[in-house]
């Protein structure tokens, strides 16, 4: 009777989804790099995850929760936290969610290299019942509510026993993909193209949102990607080049939406591969020879804000005393009292088609440490293929693009100034070669610390101490910007993480 009523639910579901009659036509820069939503912690993974998958609370435009696969929370304890979970879900396979689905994803997450850091304080989930569960902590942990936004439960049925993550590998898990989100993969060419249909059977009857086909393409270039915008090829681009912005802006059939972003540009300067950046002064003066004004100014347009730290102006780390400094002759004295008056040689990568000019900014950069006579020999490289030498730190200075997944300073520290863990995955994206102790102990107090005053003080101590060390070089926080035509009501569903809701897109 059961199989019965189910069949005549999704017969009736696919009789309504006549209705969505949209498809929407979008273009962006670069596909994500794999279908497993725990291979890479990235833009493009989250980006997919929000597309195929759900979450279990879901950031609103004003940095509020919903609901989604958690229907709420209450606090029980101050290492427990009570999520009941939402009924008659069912992934894309058929299977129907519950809470062993949830557990079977927190456990994968953890053994994550990517996202371990982040999982690390769960210490088990008590299964109440099939829709309860306790999600208990190491230690209190006021951000827990942050990290579920993360929380996309993957299909155990469908995943068990296939589910290695398999960096740039070939895995199962890499190539096929059962979710509960709004939209099924139909088709993917890898770098080039993903088709998505609208998911017949999805559990959010209450959204709005009518498009029934996603043709998603990549197209690299700035400039060929808005030219497919303008000539109606496609309907919605992001990013958008602030060198094309005027351009847009004089266009009556295409409308701009610009928002700042807390995604935050930067350098790392690799202390284990050139004993010259061991020292501080030498850090310092590269610092002070990066002049953030002039590339925010030039290249970005103003589009973005200088920045000197990794904490974003509403972030609890963020001091307001930290200011992008520019000072080419204090950066030469340094670089005098170190020794190397005379300068030296480094390699660089950096990506050149994953942030807003990401490969004019490098370029940019290479001609200012050239006044303190370093000379930088640069190589650049799509997304894909940049980030496999990210992570054999191929380069001395290595570009890299950091939006904190928790809205929250320590997210940045855990993952990018930390002493690189295997166990904890602390440090894992860290190409500095940096590690202080003493740092480690103050960002794991903070990841548990409950007193906000105490916690604002201890991210500001660490703020502080990252910028006297000059870890790395900050450049500027990027806005981001979508275009679209004027029927698709893109202002509801984009937000300053850069994760369209595209299940809730509605075109007219």
């Amino acid at each position: 009777m059961k199989v019965v009523a189910r069949f005549i639910t999704l017969l009736s579901l696919l009789i309504c989804s006549a209705s969505f009659a949209a498809t929407l036509h979008m273009a962006t820069d670069a596909d994500p790099s794999s279908l497993d939503p725990h291979e890479q912690l990235s833009q493009g993974t989250l980006q997919l995850s929000h597309l195929a998958f759900d979450p279990l609370l879901r950031w609103r435009q004003d940095h509020t929760f919903e609901p989604r696969l958690a229907t709420s929370w209450k606090s029980i304890d101050k290492l427990t936290t009570r999520f009941e979970l939402r009924k008659d879900v069912y992934f894309h396979s058929g299977n129907e969610f519950d809470a062993d689905d949830v557990i079977y994803t927190v456990k994968r997450l953890k053994s994550s290299v990517e996202f371990r850091a982040l999982f690390d304080n769960i210490k088990h989930i008590e299964k109440r019942n099939d829709y309860s569960i306790d999600i208990i902590t190491h230690k209190p942990t006021p951000l827990l509510l942050n990290l579920m936004a993360y929380l996309f439960p993957m299909d155990k049925d469908f995943y068990q026993g296939r589910d290695d993550i398999v960096k740039f590998g070939n895995s199962f898990a890499s190539r096929n993909l059962s979710g509960t989100g709004p939209f099924i993969i139909t088709s993917r060419e890898p770098g080039t193209r993903i088709e998505f249909v609208r998911n017949a059977n999805y559990w959010d009857t209450n959204s709005k949102g009518n498009v029934d086909r996603i043709e998603f393409s990549t197209i690299k270039s700035d400039a060929t990607r808005l030219a497919a915008l303008l000539s109606g090829d496609v309907d919605f681009i992001f990013p958008i080049s602030p060198l094309d912005m005027p351009r847009v802006k004089r266009s009556r059939n295409i409308q701009l939406v610009t928002l700042p972003s807390t995604r935050i540009l930067f350098l790392q300067l690799n202390q284990n591969r050139r004993a010259e950046l061991k020292n501080t002064k030498v850090r310092q003066a590269i610092n002070l020879a990066v002049n953030q004004e002039i590339i925010v100014d030039k290249i970005l347009k103003g589009f973005g804000t200088a920045a000197a730290q990794l904490s974003a102006d509403d972030f609890l780390g963020h001091l307001d005393s930290i200011k992008p400094r520019f000072e080419l002759d204090k950066a030469r004295q340094l670089m005098r009292e170190a020794g190397y008056e005379e300068g030296f040689r480094v390699s660089m990568m950096a990506p050149n088609n994953r942030y807003i000019h990401d490969e004019k900014i490098a370029q940019a950069i290479t001609a200012m440490l050239s006044k303190i006579k370093i000379k930088v020999d640069l190589k650049t490289l799509p997304k894909a293929q940049y980030f496999q030498e990210f992570d054999k730190r191929s380069a001395d200075i290595m570009m890299l693009g950091w939006q904190s997944d928790t809205l929250d300073s320590n997210n940045i520290f855990e993952f990018i100034i930390a002493c690189p863990n295997a166990k904890t995955g602390y440090g894992v994206y860290n190409a500095n070669g940096y590690c202080n102790p003493n740092l480690d102990n103050r960002i794991k107090s903070a990841n548990r610390e409950l007193n906000p005053e105490k916690r604002i003080r201890l991210l500001q101590q660490i703020e502080s101490t990252i910028a006297q060390d000059a870890v790395i070089v900050p450049i500027a926080w990027e806005h981001l910007a979508w275009g679209a035509k004027q029927n698709v009501n893109i202002k509801d569903v984009i937000n300053s993480q850069d994760w369209p809701y595209l299940g809730d897109l509605v075109i007219d």
